[in-house]
């Protein structure tokens, strides 16, 4: 349960109450209830609490309300603290046991709404259905047709989607109390290899088990070239999607040659995550090159202390190849002789010489030495790391910096067990030598399956209108998902004002500073990340020199292509 729900919750629960109090002659303040809530209130806003703050928020005299919060402290339901700057004000916050009692009371109690409002059945997981906010119900209406669907027998709108916080964040919504519009087990939420063995290797069925899919954006091509997915020109015509309201590198990742193949859902941008804190501690000023980063990385690197220097993604296989094209980006080369542009590129045109590999580079070269300096400053086990382990490494307060996407960064704001939230800076990626300051672009698109009948490739391109409009995106950002990538969701002052990263991301998108040939989306993607994430990774093992681990690398993306007829 995330701090969102649990305000929503607070506030669902005052205005059960205040109906009862202003109506019901004999109803006196219950002190406890009102202290507790508005403590609890506080800490998800990140506001400080003093004692005559709280004592006022009680609705009884003073007195007794210090002899209540006294109690509470004793009990060990409240901890209290000096203020930092001064070290004069007491200040006060709930303890570990209240909060984890509190989150107990609140599962418990959606649980009971659910079973009122005859979503839920009985002694159901309380995380099986969402409690929506109270400004959901300004939404955009669902299509006629959606509502209608949702009442047909076994016609759900069934869903593959990637197991991250937008898509969890989605199935919630489409299945909160008020809409509803899918079942919970309609949607299937998977880890991206099993995504993508889903999507490429389980063809045998002649109709789809889906009607939409998400695929990473830089699996278009391949997913074009075996006629997984369908064109969505037919519909976009008489729908409420406006191409223009995308920035067009993010509209751009969904196209493929004059036909659009997908909607982007959301946009993720690779950053680097800095404990900033930390460095106002030191005087140390925000990295903003390679040399900087390491130097940083050295200074706070403390593992007696339990903190490290930096993580990243460096498991075997996807995690450790994208960050290399990652790296490799910001010493201004692509991994393939793309061209190295702030605008949207036409892959489905590339000329001959454009496919072959640049791995055996001085770029890689640089690329490796810099991991390998990483190395140094980053966990014992960084060579496991995933994307959700090195997020949970700096998200418990044992990392000082961190290369993340910025969807799953918006953990660390979010999440109710985050030890860093308001401690976090988030950076474009510092450049290496040569390079420029960039964020990849990464993300999904949501896409119809090409054996999908045509009844229901409309009703599910009616699905995605609705999820990727604008005040559909909006909410996901009001929730501490930062996927703005429409114009209208990012200037809007409500939604910015919440999602540090998308200001971030904004101030790069002016400069386009958003490009997405790192990971070049053509149909050999998922062979180039394979080898680089196989050779790459024995390098950093010791099994390869780096000479060998880059040369290895380049001979074998070239056998890919000229095996494809590239050149």
């Amino acid at each position: 349960m995330t701090n969102y729900e649990l305000l929503r919750i607070i506030n669902f629960v005052e205005r059960m109450r205040a109906p009862f109090d202003e109506n019901v002659q004999s109803a006196t303040p219950d002190a406890v209830w009102n202290i507790v809530l508005s403590l609890m209130k506080s800490h998800l806003r990140g506001e400080s609490v003093t004692m005559s703050s709280l004592a006022s928020s009680s609705q009884i005299p003073f007195p007794s309300a210090m002899r209540k919060i006294h109690q509470l402290i004793a009990n060990g339901d409240i901890d209290q603290y000096r203020r930092k700057s001064t070290g004069k004000a007491t200040l006060l916050a709930p303890s570990a046991k209240l909060k984890m009692s509190f989150a107990t009371y609140a599962k418990k109690a959606k649980a009971v709404l659910s079973d009122t409002w005859g979503v839920g059945i009985g002694g159901a997981n309380s995380e099986d259905y969402y409690f929506g906010a109270a400004h959901l119900e300004d939404q955009t209406v669902p299509p006629l047709n959606l509502i209608e669907q949702r009442h047909t027998p076994h016609q759900g709108l069934r869903f593959l989607l990637h197991d991250d916080s937008y898509f969890a964040s989605m199935r919630n919504l489409l299945s909160d109390f008020r809409s509803k519009l899918s079942p919970r087990q309609n949607f299937q939420l998977v880890p991206l290899s099993e995504l993508y063995a889903t999507l490429f290797k389980k063809q045998t069925a002649n109709a789809s088990e889906y009607d939409i899919i998400a695929i990473d954006i830089a699996w278009l091509g391949e997913a074009i070239s075996r006629k997984i997915i369908r064109p969505l020109d037919p519909f976009l015509g008489s729908r409420d999607i406006d191409p223009l309201d995308f920035h067009p590198t993010v509209w751009a990742t969904g196209s493929w040659g004059s036909e659009q193949f997908g909607i982007p859902i959301y946009s993720t941008f690779e950053a680097l995550a800095v404990r900033k804190d930390l460095f106002d501690d030191r005087g140390l000023g925000m990295p903003t090159s390679f040399d900087k980063v390491i130097d940083a990385a050295r200074q706070l690197h403390q593992p007696k202390r339990g903190l490290n220097g930096i993580v990243w993604n460096a498991a075997k296989g996807a995690p450790i190849a994208q960050t290399f094209m990652f790296l490799m980006g910001c010493c201004g080369a692509s991994v393939i002789n793309v061209p190295v542009s702030g605008s949207a590129i036409d892959y489905s045109h590339l000329a001959r010489d454009m496919y072959r590999p640049r791995v055996q580079s001085e770029q890689g070269r640089q690329v490796l030495d810099y991991m390998r300096q990483l190395l140094k400053y980053s966990p014992p086990d960084i060579l496991e790391l995933d994307w959700n382990r090195a997020l949970d490494y700096f998200m418990n307060g044992e990392a000082s910096m961190l290369y993340c996407w910025t969807m799953r960064a918006s953990r660390l704001e979010y999440d109710a067990e985050s030890k860093v939230k308001r401690k976090v800076e988030y950076l474009a990626h510092p450049h290496g030598a040569g390079g420029s300051t960039v964020s990849p672009v990464g993300g999904f698109l949501l896409t119809i399956p090409a054996n999908l009948s045509p009844d229901r490739a409309k009703l599910a391109f009616d699905a995605i209108s609705w999820m990727a409009s604008p005040s559909a995106m909006k909410e996901h950002v009001k929730n501490g998902i930062p996927i703005a990538p429409c114009f209208s969701v990012k200037a809007d002052p409500e939604a910015t004002i919440t999602a540090p990263i998308v200001r971030l991301v904004e101030r790069l998108a002016r400069h386009n500073r958003l490009p997405t040939w790192q990971r070049p989306p053509i149909r050999e993607y998922g062979e180039v990340e394979r080898i680089l994430g196989e050779n790459i990774f024995a390098a950093l093992r010791g099994e390869l020199t780096d000479a060998q681990a880059l040369e290895k690398s380049q001979n074998e993306i070239d056998v890919v292509m000229r095996q494809g007829g590239r050149y």
